[in-house]
């Protein structure tokens, strides 16, 4: 009996719970709710302005409603001691001293006279050679009679025995021994011999003549009558007559004599194959003549071949 009330007491206490548990439920469902619309719309409205503050990319795109008031929008720049009249020194002044007349320059480099005035920028070259005959020049007549007229320009009549035909003067490479004329050189080879001509020495190595010159030597044209006893290696043979040769090279004509070989000054209507370092191409009117020392060469061709010819040049008398 006693265990009974017991059971039923224990029964009653659990309905009880269930019953409170089930209006605690109730009641927190209820608060949920009333409370939980309230927080739905918050959000909404915050997560509409979160969307329209992104960007297509969805990055943040800033408010146009801000305030920027509080911004120091008067910021004051830092003040520089920096010297800007500093930038001027690197500015070239075309303008100092180009007015007076000391600024003007005269440029005499050989036969080409340059006049140049920088004031006014004004260049006057006058680029027109003067062909300068030295009347001492000394080339051995021709052997026969010319078969054409000569040509004629400035009082002076242009003699060869082959017609003219331009192509242009390149040099000939006679080895490393060779010097042009003018060439100066502080020491010479020792194998150089002395020789003499016309009262003067000279030094003589491998087909190149020196004279002594301050504290070295310069390379001369061969002297006339200069005698050696060996002709220097890749000599030429040109022929001057039928029975007269001359030994040609680097510009110098050598002929056999019974003391050796003696530089002997060209024969006009000479033919060679090649022209030194050191020659100047001269215009003389509508022709170019390359000229070796004081003699002028013509340009031909011979057999298919370019060549040279010595040319006569005699003046044009009064009386002509």
């Amino acid at each position: 009996m006693k265990k009974s009330k017991i059971i039923c007491r224990q029964l009653i206490y659990l309905v009880m719970i269930l019953f409170l548990v089930s209006l605690t439920v109730e009641a927190q469902r209820m608060r949920h709710n009333s409370g939980g619309s309230r927080n739905k719309s918050r959000n909404t409205s915050v997560n509409t302005n979160n969307r329209q503050n992104r960007s297509i990319n969805g990055g943040y795109n800033k408010p146009t409603t801000r305030d920027y008031s509080k911004q120091n929008v008067n910021r004051q720049q830092k003040p520089t001691t920096r010297d800007v009249n500093k930038s001027n020194i690197k500015q070239t002044n075309n303008s100092i001293n180009n007015s007076l007349p000391n600024n003007n320059r005269n440029i005499n480099s050989g036969n080409r006279n340059t006049n140049i005035n920088s004031g006014n920028r004004n260049v006057n070259i006058n680029n027109s050679r003067n062909v300068n005959i030295n009347n001492n020049m000394y080339v051995r007549p021709p052997v026969h009679p010319y078969p054409r007229p000569p040509y004629t320009y400035g009082g002076y009549r242009y003699n060869a025995y082959h017609p003219y035909h331009y192509h242009g003067y390149h040099p000939y490479y006679w080895g490393p021994a060779y010097h042009p004329w003018g060439f100066f050189v502080a020491t010479i080879a020792v194998t150089a011999i002395i020789v003499n001509a016309n009262n003067q020495k000279y030094y003589y190595d491998q087909g190149v003549y020196y004279e002594k010159s301050g504290s070295g030597y310069t390379v001369v044209q061969a002297p006339d009558g200069a005698t050696i006893q060996v002709l220097p290696e890749g000599y030429q043979t040109v022929v001057v007559n039928e029975t007269t040769n001359n030994y040609y090279y680097g510009g110098t004509y050598y002929e056999k004599t019974s003391d050796g070989y003696t530089v002997v000054p060209p024969t006009a209507g000479t033919v060679v194959e090649n022209l030194p370092e050191g020659g100047d191409e001269v215009k003389v009117g509508d022709k170019t003549y390359v000229k070796i020392g004081d003699v002028y060469y013509q340009p031909i061709v011979v057999d298919g071949e370019n060549k040279y010819e010595v040319v006569d040049v005699t003046p044009v008398s009064d009386s002509e």
